[in-house]
């Protein structure tokens, strides 16, 4: 017992020193994360009004293209007109020039409102660049200074991250969970000692009983008032003085 106690205290010392580490980064992690999320949120923004502008240009070119097969059409069928050879010809011949005009004034129409909506995502996408380029600015700088921290403890943290791995080896599974379950719940503390007969979590008197029990280092206790793991202050000075 008196290891399993030993161990799960080594993890929560070597865990207080990773959150320290942790604590280095201060919120750059997050503006990182934040700042990143809303550059991708503007780029997709922009590459679907680049789309949409991309396909408006090639409706006007398909349009354009239409308009000139009417167009000649349209020459063609006023040619006809000097060689009918009755009304109903002629009635044909009119209401097809009528038609074709008609559609050509529709393409027309549609292609002034393609121009139109051109020009609105163009100017769209020319009001978000400076905001988009400010934002890559502010990334690469926080990115920089974030990497910096990293760097400058990478040593330490992998050397803490490997006894970390070696003591939770000897922790078994169950206590692991445990612990992990209150270490979230509280702050990153889940293992404490007694002190001067007070749980070090929440500062909550221990009965005298069960200080006792605790001392005796026979199994695992958790404080009524907070939940943590509690271990007897010789367990906690012998971790300690390693």
């Amino acid at each position: 017992m008196i290891t399993r106690l030993t161990s799960l205290y080594e993890l929560q010392l070597v865990d207080e020193q990773l959150d320290e580490l942790e604590e280095l980064r201060g919120d750059l992690p997050s503006a990182v994360n934040e700042l990143t999320g809303t550059i991708n949120g503007l780029k997709n923004s922009v590459d679907a009004k680049e789309k949409e502008k991309q396909l408006a240009n090639d409706k006007q070119s398909v349009n354009e293209e239409e308009k000139t097969r009417l167009s000649e059409n349209l020459k063609r069928y006023k040619a006809q007109l000097y060689q009918v050879r009755n009304n109903k010809e002629y009635d044909a011949l009119t209401k097809e020039i009528d038609s074709t005009e008609e559609l050509i004034k529709k393409l027309d129409t549609e292609n002034l409102q393609l121009t139109e909506l051109i020009i609105k995502l163009e100017d769209e996408i020319k009001s978000v660049t400076p905001q988009l380029d400010t934002l890559l600015e502010d990334l690469k700088v926080k990115e920089a200074d974030l990497k910096q921290i990293i760097k400058a403890n990478e040593r330490e943290e992998q050397k803490l991250r490997e006894v970390r791995d070696k003591i939770v080896e000897k922790v078994k599974k169950p206590d692991y969970a445990t612990y992990t379950r209150i270490r979230k719940a509280k702050g990153g503390r889940a293992v404490v000692p007694i002190v001067r007969g007070s749980c070090d979590g929440c500062h909550n008197i221990i009965p005298s009983q069960r200080q006792i029990e605790i001392k005796s280092n026979k199994r695992i206790f958790n404080c009524e008032a907070c939940g943590r793991i509690i271990i007897s202050q010789e367990i906690a000075e012998a971790v300690s003085s390693k």
